[in-house]
């Protein structure tokens, strides 16, 4: 990735954890937390994302995933624009109503 044209952006990560055993469900439970402490909302099941304002920040959440993931886990990150994002197709219920995708969360700025 060209770091000097890194735009603000979304991360997404999607992931399949084992949960057939109490141990895995833990480790599940456990992961998911982790990324809702660490600013993911949740999209769709085992699907999250989060705001990214510079490349830099993207791989420090890279780094504490990659730490977090369980044992058996199996991670995919992407990055994607805002432009992007703004651009995806998001359809609830039958009959199928499109609703607009979430807008990126606002940066607080200390002076």
């Amino acid at each position: 990735m060209d770091t000097s044209k890194f735009k603000m952006g979304w991360m997404i990560l999607a992931f399949d954890l084992p949960t057939k055993e109490a141990d895995e469900r833990k480790s599940y439970t456990t992961f998911r937390r982790f990324l809702i402490e660490d600013g993911f909302h949740m999209i769709q099941f085992s699907v999250y994302a989060r705001g990214i304002i510079s490349h830099a920040r993207m791989q420090t959440h890279i780094r504490r995933i990659k730490m977090a993931i369980p044992a058996e886990g199996s991670i995919r990150v992407w990055y994607i624009t805002e432009a992007q994002w703004q651009r995806s197709l998001i359809y609830h219920g039958k009959p199928a109503k499109e609703i607009p995708p979430e807008d990126i969360p606002q940066q607080i700025q200390f002076w």
